[in-house]
């Protein structure tokens, strides 16, 4: 078996799918892209592509290391992400020829079913937890907010006193029975982090994400130290060496991103070196089908596994087009009581609708991540 011919496709909203064909006709696909730079990672498959030609896409292993190291330089979401969607396409079609879904090949079902979670979007705490109540209607037992909008170098006691608001709007809606995982972006510095972590507490969040920038990891363990609230982090750290730290700091939970940490491949061993911390793994995945597909796959076969994020109706994507529009079957996407069951069709198990990836890969798009500003003129974070 031989690779023939590795195809890019720029679908709405902000995605970007890869299409791997072999000479027997088996096809697999990934989701290779960094949001905001679909172009960049397009290039970056092409030129990866050129080795994997004419090689036999089974052995991945050996293909994820040609194509992580190969290169004097290393690493970097642009590269990563490339990576990653070609080897999610690689798994796909490793699936597909003996005819086992991924988990089996990565060592068998550890779980029924995984548990997900949706996004509450929302400006005002009145408007956040009426979107999270309807979350919780449409089935799901967890959901995840952002903690803020804009947020200033040094917060004000109101701004303080809204971001608290805000959770606690949401948790009287939804009751103790449902978590709530609190999104800071990254917009939040180390001193505001560390007032607003314990003013959480009682809210009881499953988890606080990104607390502070990655590049201000050197203070994570004094965030950490800061309350009882679990850290989770990763969407942004793409291998092994990068989560290493952060978990030596004390997060609780690791947030790789099957489309930008270097795909299966990568993010089972992000797993496994979370669990000798006592970590748990909780996928990135505000991203489409296949990314999705990748991530559940995984959870499948994973023991530390916590939940997937998922975006269906997620706000990013409001007036675009939808995770399910480009699959035939949309029933594996169903959540049973918050829940997804584990699949059993082989290869990352899902039918992508090619004919729809095609007619919307005519059109493109060009989504960028907005650019905040701050009243004085200066760059916010989003």
């Amino acid at each position: 078996m031989k690779i023939t011919r590795i195809e890019t496709f720029a679908v709405p909203p902000r995605w970007v799918f890869c299409r791997i064909e072999t000479d027997d006709g088996l096809v697999g696909w990934g989701e290779p892209v960094v949001e905001g730079r679909a172009d960049t990672v397009r290039a970056a498959v092409g030129e990866l592509a050129g080795y994997l030609i004419g090689e036999d896409p089974r052995a991945i292993e050996h293909h994820w290391q040609v194509l992580t190291k190969a290169g004097f330089y290393r690493g970097g979401p642009v590269f990563s992400s490339a990576v990653a969607g070609l080897d999610q396409a690689l798994w796909d079609i490793l699936g597909k020829s003996v005819g086992l879904p991924v988990h089996m090949l990565l060592g068998g079902p550890v779980r029924e079913r995984v548990r997900m979670y949706g996004w509450v979007g929302g400006d005002t705490p009145a408007a956040v937890g009426e979107g999270a109540l309807a979350q919780k209607e449409a089935g799901l037992t967890a959901i995840k907010m952002n903690l803020s909008g804009r947020w200033d170098p040094m917060a004000t006691a109101a701004s303080l006193r809204e971001a608290v608001e805000r959770v606690a709007q949401v948790r009287a809606a939804v009751g103790d029975e449902t978590d709530i995982c609190i999104d800071f972006h990254g917009r939040i510095g180390v001193a505001d982090a560390r007032r607003l972590l314990p003013a959480l507490e009682p809210l009881k969040p499953l988890f606080a994400e990104e607390p502070i920038l990655n590049e201000h990891g050197m203070r994570m363990a004094d965030v950490v130290a800061a309350s009882t609230v679990p850290v989770a982090t990763g969407e942004r750290l793409y291998d092994r060496g990068q989560f290493l730290p952060m978990l030596q700091a004390g997060v609780a939970v690791v947030q790789p991103d099957l489309s930008h940490a270097g795909g299966i491949s990568e993010v089972r061993r992000i797993a496994a070196l979370a669990e000798t911390f006592g970590a748990s793994l909780a996928p990135h995945c505000p991203l489409g089908p296949i990314a999705l597909a990748s991530s559940l796959q995984v959870a499948f076969a994973t023991p530390n596994f916590l939940l997937q994020e998922q975006s269906i109706g997620i706000h990013y994507n409001e007036g675009s087009a939808e995770l399910l529009d480009y699959v035939v079957d949309r029933a594996p996407f169903a959540f049973a009581g918050g829940h997804v069951q584990r699949w059993e069709a082989p290869g990352l198990g899902i039918e992508v609708d090619e004919q729809a990836v095609r007619a919307a890969d005519a059109h493109g798009h060009r989504w960028h991540t907005p650019r905040w500003s701050h009243p004085d003129g200066s760059f916010a974070e989003w």
